[in-house]
């Protein structure tokens, strides 16, 4: 996609979004399905036919690596998220790049999530994002396509400033 192309696309949500900013918020939903038999759950994607997501139990908590791991599905959540806004950033800035990778490594203590050691946090410790860009931009630009990359990517953001969760049981 050109700049001229996404800026069209773009303009008349931009403008929406200003004239009526409540337009602008927006509820994202997911849903799944609870599965016993081998503890896990299968998510819906109704963009990719239907087809399902099964998370299970990665093998370092007794899964058989045959489900996909929640864990991982929220760093895969993160580097799409960031990949996708790093495409529309550089078009925005009319950045030519031939190729470029995202990828991400969390780190977490399994001991914390089966209750072995109450004292070892439960989840991510930390987290690295990489960026692999093959470009003829200079340094300065490619320093500012990461930092814009970081500021709009939405998985970046809620993981950066803790968003606020809450659970509630529906009757």
């Amino acid at each position: 996609m050109d700049r001229e192309t996404l800026r069209a696309l773009q303009a008349p949500l931009k403008l929406q979004y200003q004239l009526s900013p409540d337009t602008a918020n927006v509820c994202l939903k997911a849903e799944g399905v609870v599965e016993f038999d081998v503890p896990g759950c299968r998510v819906a994607l109704p963009c990719n036919d239907g087809k399902f997501i099964k998370a299970g139990l990665h093998p370092n908590a007794g899964g058989d690596g045959t489900q996909a791991c929640s864990a991982e599905l929220l760093l895969q959540a993160l580097v799409t998220c960031a990949g996708t806004t790093l495409a529309a950033v550089s078009i925005s800035m009319g950045l030519q790049i031939s190729q470029a990778m995202v990828s991400a490594k969390g780190w977490l203590d399994f001991r914390g999530t089966m209750g072995v050691d109450r004292s070892v946090p439960v989840g991510f410790t930390s987290i690295e994002m990489l960026f692999r860009i093959d470009t003829e931009a200079d340094e300065t630009s490619v320093r500012k396509l990461i930092e814009l990359t970081e500021r709009y990517c939405v998985i970046y953001q809620t993981l950066l400033v803790s968003t606020p969760v809450t659970s509630v049981l529906v009757e």
